[in-house]
């Protein structure tokens, strides 16, 4: 029998789904299940953009589209990047993909030769492990531990960056830990990373609209505008907007990387589905009541989250300002045991909080830090102090 390609032994299925699908599976066994674990918005976007797809299929016109994304998509697209305060960019500076993570694989292809290095922060969101062991990549993985709230130094990344790694990516807000870099922060890395001209930056900043406390959203570029040159900004319709299941992602950057993903997309995709150009165009331009809502919804969340989890001793829970996750220490509980079954890390830890409370969260390990555990705390509102109080009185029980 013909053998699969040898990078089919380096791809990994998802980690989150995976927990995702565990905790499915007990709830149609009937099991009372709260899921703290895919990292979904939980709410959908407003009528304008059904409105704009029922439009968009009653004049269906069955063609093909452009590679790199219609002009209207593109010209959207570009206003909300000018919302966000970077300027400056056209059409041809941009490309669409079918989502954020497409745009990343694709990303990966055009820059990356096998055996190049990607650099970035530990905890990471899996995918990023994922994309370059398919691509044979070399990973630099950069620990930034909660005692530092999970957060990258310039000390850090100028040490990395040293090491001529072709790619670094950064993610703000974060995703497993929900942290964001301030004004100051960025602008401090943006430093170092103008020392190191020979490296690509990639900035995955796909929860630039879900910022908390008024810290407000900045990048690279704001900060030294010389590098828009070589950093490549990565944006998706799925959390802003509610709309992860559309699959539309974009990138802006230099003219040359966007033409390559332009051309990617001419041999993977064709072009994105004229109905889900419609629905995008019209989350981007119509109004934003309902993720501004939501981001002020989250936000509240967030307190309860973080306060309940630093009242329970021996965890610690640094206190994100974006997103919809946190992301505790909880080794406190390893080599203690509850109902007689033995936590030795943090999958035993899901492992039995599920089986036990019926709460999934997905283990740390899975972001590169074994210590931790993410929490994803979009679910209903009714459902969350439920699944809070499930995880303190699982602590309290730990002998």
């Amino acid at each position: 029998m013909p053998q699969l390609a040898k990078r089919m032994g380096r791809a990994k299925p998802s980690a989150i789904m995976a927990v995702a699908d565990k905790a499915k599976k007990l709830k149609a066994e009937g099991r009372d299940i709260v899921s703290f674990s895919i990292g979904v918005p939980n709410f959908l976007p407003g009528e304008h953009v059904y409105a704009a797809a029922r439009e968009a299929l009653a004049k269906d016109s069955g063609q093909y589209g452009s590679n790199r994304g219609s002009d209207a998509l593109l010209d959207a697209f570009l206003h909300h990047l000018e919302g966000l305060g970077l300027t400056g960019y056209t059409r041809l500076h941009c490309a669409t993909g079918i989502g954020a993570k497409h745009i990343l694989y694709n990303l990966a292809e055009a820059l990356l030769d096998e055996g190049d290095t990607i650099a970035y922060a530990v905890p990471y969101w899996t995918t990023y492990a994922d994309i370059a062991e398919v691509l044979n990549a070399k990973i630099l993985e950069l620990p930034c531990p909660a005692s530092q709230d999970y957060k990258l130094t310039p000390a850090q990344l100028d040490a990395a960056l040293a090491t001529k790694p072709k790619v670094f990516l950064f993610n703000n807000p974060n995703n497993p830990t929900g942290m964001v870099y301030t004004r100051g922060e960025i602008a401090a890395l943006a430093d170092v990373v103008a020392k190191y001209p020979d490296t690509w930056v990639i900035t995955d900043d796909i929860y630039n609209t879900m910022v908390f406390d008024g810290l407000g959203y900045h990048n690279f570029v704001q900060a030294r505008p010389e590098l828009r040159e070589r950093v490549i900004f990565v944006d998706s319709l799925s959390k802003t907007y509610g709309m992860p299941g559309w699959r539309v992602g974009f990138m802006a950057g230099p003219e040359v990387v966007a033409k390559a993903l332009t051309v990617l997309n001419s041999s993977h995709i064709t072009n994105l589905p004229e109905v889900v150009v419609a629905a995008a165009i019209a989350a981007l331009t119509g109004p934003q009541d309902v993720p501004t809502g939501k981001c002020a919804e989250f936000q509240a969340k967030r307190d309860r989250v973080v306060d309940t989890l630093n009242a329970i001793p021996g965890v610690v829970c640094p206190k994100p300002q974006g997103a919809f996750y946190v992301f505790p220490d909880i080794s406190c509980a390893f080599g203690k045991s509850h109902g007689g079954k033995k936590i030795a890390n943090d999958v035993d830890f899901c492992s039995v909080l599920l089986e036990a409370k019926g709460v999934a969260c997905v283990p740390g390990s899975a972001f590169g830090e074994p210590r931790a555990m993410r929490i994803s705390y979009t679910c209903p509102t009714e459902q969350l102090p439920k699944g809070l109080q499930r995880i303190q009185e699982f602590f309290a029980e730990l002998s």
